[in-house]
């Protein structure tokens, strides 16, 4: 089969690669009919995450149809599924308690040392997504083996086309759960860092559960203007000191809950976060956490900060003190995927969410390695990239 493969940084290539089978009673192998390039796929882009070998099929926001299951697969043969980019057990202490995201058993126990080096516990599995989660392939390929096929992939009615439910394997879960771990309350003011697909559904997100003020900060002026179309006002932190700009907003009192939906990658200009890109460059450090650091000082004391952004190691000049003496709540981690497939996917078909304003480019299988080049570098026009397999070249729009 075709599938995308990572070589080294900023070389991805559509290769043949084996086809998946069968190799575990609750299998299941799809064909993928769309899969999409995500944010986080840029860090793999980029070099930052360690255990990423060549060869390793990339890929993790995917929806496709069933062609073959093993006999403990609860999944039928035809079925169109969207599948969380989490891979989890579901019989687990925390998949029992639905934090499917710290899975126990997803990860193998012969990949977990480095996880379990870095952060205490191992990582559980994540598909395209280095060695660190597991070593599993991804789905941007023709066909991809889909573990725990009992738990994880959600079956979608025929009346909805791929492009409004795709999203349910990662981002639009990752936005909700991060305004849901913001706390938000009636008349809450809520600051978004980052109008990335993550960000802009957190925003819109927010704005369901009923924030009274979402203010959306970024610099690309389109992705500002579709935090505008969602109803956020919105700062360019190029033009614009962000924290007063905040105050000001807030009526001086600072803004009730942060999200920081930006991650280790973030951008901008100031002395400690390009600091931090040098270190990123040579190896000394995994996270830049500019977003992050702006976020916690603009806070008001006793506010909530949500961090969905991924991190994946240390930074420094980190406002601890800010922290504690504000007495700030931190709720953050990788999105408990499985948790939201269905009210969310209740909230598209009632129109509630709405998830194809992002799509900006549709492409081939084949021209995947313009889209990640594009996505990287066009970060304001190329705002979200699907994949279609089978898509003819000529036909790209």
């Amino acid at each position: 089969m075709r599938a995308l493969t990572w070589r080294g940084t900023h070389d991805v290539r559509v290769d043949n690669v084996p086809d998946p089978e069968i190799i575990n009673p609750r299998d299941a192998i799809l064909k993928i009919t769309s899969t999409a390039i995500c944010g986080s796929d840029l860090h793999l882009y980029d070099g930052v995450i360690p255990g990423v070998l060549p060869g390793d099929v990339l890929g993790h926001e995917f929806m496709g149809e069933v062609v073959e299951t093993g006999k403990d697969s609860t999944l039928k043969k035809g079925q169109r599924v969207v599948v969380p980019f989490t891979i989890s057990c579901g019989n687990c202490f925390h998949c029992q308690i639905t934090q499917y995201s710290a899975c126990e058993n997803s990860n193998p126990a012969e990949k977990q040392d480095m996880s379990a080096t870095l952060y205490g516990h191992p990582m559980s599995a994540l598909f395209g997504y280095s060695h660190l989660t597991g070593g599993y392939s991804g789905g941007q390929a023709e066909y991809v083996r889909v573990p725990f096929s009992d738990v994880g992939p959600i079956v979608i009615p025929d009346h909805l086309e791929d492009d409004k439910v795709l999203f349910l394997s990662d981002i639009l879960p990752t936005g909700w759960m991060g305004a849901e771990n913001a706390e938000i309350q009636p008349d809450d003011t809520v600051a978004v860092w980052g109008c990335g697909p993550v960000g802009l559904f957190a925003v819109q997100s927010a704005l369901v559960m009923g924030a009274s003020k979402v203010i959306a900060i970024d610099h690309h002026p389109h992705r500002l203007e579709l935090a505008k179309q969602l109803g956020a006002e919105v700062i360019n932190f190029e033009t614009t000191e962000v924290r007063e700009a905040l105050m000001e907003m807030s009526g001086g009192i600072g803004v009730d809950a942060v999200i920081d939906a930006v991650g280790m990658e973030s951008h901008g200009f100031a002395i400690d976060n390009m600091l931090d890109m040098v270190k990123q460059t040579i190896g000394m450090g995994a996270d830049r956490a500019a977003a992050l650091k702006q976020a916690i000082l603009a806070v008001r004391p006793g506010g909530r900060v949500s961090i969905p952004g991924v991190y994946g190691g240390m930074t420094d000049k980190f406002p601890l003190g800010a922290l504690m003496e504000k007495g700030l709540k931190v709720n953050s981690g990788q999105t408990h995927v499985q948790r939201y497939t269905k009210p969310l996917l209740d909230k598209i078909e009632d129109g509630t969410l709405d998830t194809t304003f992002l799509i900006s480019h549709r492409l081939p299988l084949e021209d995947a390695a313009r889209g990640y080049k594009n996505f990287r570098e066009q970060q304001d026009s190329w705002t979200k990239v699907v994949l279609k397999p089978g898509m003819e070249m000529e036909a790209a729009a």
